[in-house]
């Protein structure tokens, strides 16, 4: 398979749920230890209003910091909802925008104020102004796998989103399974859909870890093709516009599973436990993530 490309979401969907307002000076420490772990994109933060996610409040300034003092070639990240968000990000200097819009009308509703389709023409039209300004750009299905209020949902209209945003010149796709809904037979099914719209589509998956399926789901999607996978560090998450929030699988764990096959053995596994421990000692609470509380197995070394 192609390179796995990991993008830590932590400094975005993992503290956007957590009631305390993280200090700016801590976040940068925590997305610089994380930068300098080996890992290839990290999601900073959100560009929403600060009264919805007072957790995001500080994106623009802490974008500002990274951007400008950054030693390693990762790539920094932010969401955007809107164009007004888009034009946030250009103005911070944001090097990757990441738009998405729900399958889910309801979470849609909840989470943007518009139905999906409405959220669908918003975010296309954004992704094209975030393309032309020469910006990486990464659209996403959210709710693909499923949704707390609406429960199943129809695979057909994941598809017509993906192929509306494949129409669009936008092939960087990520399917998001916000409600933690996802089985590995699922994830196999819909993926392998996806590549048979296009071949040139780049897939990026997104699982939630609600019924504890998250690392297995991911497993599912790396068989099926996609190389591409978005992890919190020390399990961190949740969407606070979906029914019931749950953590996302912890980049460590998910480092440490690739690494015990032999991928990926250039990201310094130690550092983003190191990360996972100062969260949970920040927050005063365990956090989800397993390798940072259980160590790390000891490779028996051939006599």
């Amino acid at each position: 398979m192609t390179q796995i490309v990991i993008h830590e979401v932590g400094p975005r969907d993992g503290l956007q749920m957590e009631r305390e307002v993280v200090p700016i000076e801590t976040k940068e420490d925590w997305i610089r230890r994380t930068m300098e772990s080996g890992v290839d994109i990290v999601q900073v933060g959100s560009f929403v209003h600060p009264v919805k996610v007072p957790q995001m409040a500080d994106t623009d300034e802490l974008i500002r910091r990274l951007v400008g003092n950054k030693k390693n070639g990762v790539t920094i990240a932010g969401l955007a909802l809107n164009e007004r968000g888009v034009e946030r990000g250009l103005e911070c200097g944001v090097e990757m925008l990441c738009l998405g819009a729900s399958a889910s009308e309801t979470h849609s509703l909840k989470n943007t104020g518009m139905a999906t389709m409405e959220a669908m023409r918003r975010i296309i039209a954004a992704a094209e102004q975030a393309v032309a300004a020469g910006k990486k750009v990464q659209v996403s299905v959210q709710s693909a796998f499923g949704c707390g209020f609406e429960g199943r949902i129809p695979e057909e209209r994941v598809l017509e989103m993906v192929a509306a945003y494949v129409e669009a010149g936008l092939f960087n796709i990520s399917l998001a399974d916000t409600a933690g809904h996802a089985h590995p037979a699922q994830v196999e099914r819909l993926f392998a859909a996806v590549f048979d719209l296009d071949p040139n589509i780049e897939c990026t998956c997104h699982f939630h870890n609600t019924y504890g399926l998250g690392m297995a789901n991911i497993m599912a999607a790396m068989n099926t093709g996609v190389s591409s996978f978005e992890t919190s560090f020390a399990g961190l998450g949740g969407c606070p516009f979906t029914k019931v929030a749950a953590g996302n699988v912890a980049t460590e764990d998910f480092v440490n599973a690739i690494q015990l096959e032999g991928l990926r053995k250039d990201v310094n596994l130690n550092k983003l436990m190191g990360v996972a421990s100062d969260v949970a000692k920040h927050f005063e609470r365990e956090m989800p993530g397993c390798v940072y509380k259980a160590g790390l197995i000891r490779r028996q070394v051939a006599a």
